[in-house]
């Protein structure tokens, strides 16, 4: 067989193979984009619906008492006036999820809400507390809860470092507890200077993205209209 003949037949076996690994690497890709799609649109996990007359608790620590505004310009306070509950405010400076946990029954005992939005674990973070330890104060104050028929929100708190990112635990705790989870915007915020107080608080602006964020999952999930 003629030499141009053979190169002719190797060059039109080579694009085919390379064709044929280029539809494969494409279908790849197309199916992986096709999962990110399908969970991005996932709906959240359904909470009972809020009655007018209904009590939220917003417990937490610096985050959730408002450090860095004005009282009534923290994330409860500006979420109380957009879903027309009652919101109480239950943050405690400095608090890690171990003092959490001691102080919720009390919390719970006193208010008697029928959700609790739930945004601890910052202060673990930067103490550089055990994280096996911290996730199980979590799950600890979502059951303590449970137990009492109230619903839980969780809200996602970073970890600092390079990336302002959401800490993995959180995902893991509300898949595994089926609850809904709101979870990158408060490290949205945290990324963006003009949204900030300090490094670790967001300003008056700030709390009101959180607090719109949450009323849009109560939204999704079915608690309020």
């Amino acid at each position: 067989m003629p030499k141009a003949m053979v190169c002719a037949q190797f060059i039109i076996l080579g694009n085919c193979m390379y064709i044929a690994k280029s539809q494969k690497v494409i279908f790849l890709l197309l199916a992986i984009l096709a999962v990110f799609t399908l969970t991005a649109c996932q709906k959240p996990a359904r909470l009972p619906v809020l009655d007018k007359s209904d009590v939220v608790v917003a417990f937490g620590d610096s985050i959730t008492f408002g450090t860095g505004a004005d009282p009534r310009e923290s994330y409860p306070a500006v979420l109380e006036q957009m879903i027309g509950r009652r919101v109480v405010n239950a943050g405690v400076p400095g608090e890690v999820t171990a003092e959490g946990l001691s102080r919720l029954p009390q919390i719970l005992d006193q208010e008697k809400p029928a959700l609790l939005i739930l945004c601890h674990g910052g202060n673990d973070t930067l103490r550089q507390l055990s994280r096996v330890q911290t996730a199980d104060n979590i799950r600890e104050m979502v059951r303590l809860a449970r137990q009492r028929g109230v619903a839980v929100v969780l809200i996602a708190v970073p970890s600092l470092g390079l990336s302002v990112s959401p800490a993995p635990m959180y995902r893991d705790i509300a898949k595994e507890l089926k609850i809904p989870l709101e979870e990158t915007t408060l490290s949205d915020i945290l990324a963006d200077g003009s949204l900030k107080s300090d490094l670790i608080h967001p300003n008056a602006a700030g709390y009101r993205r959180l607090a719109e964020a949450v009323a849009m999952l109560l939204k999704k999930s079915g608690a309020i209209d």
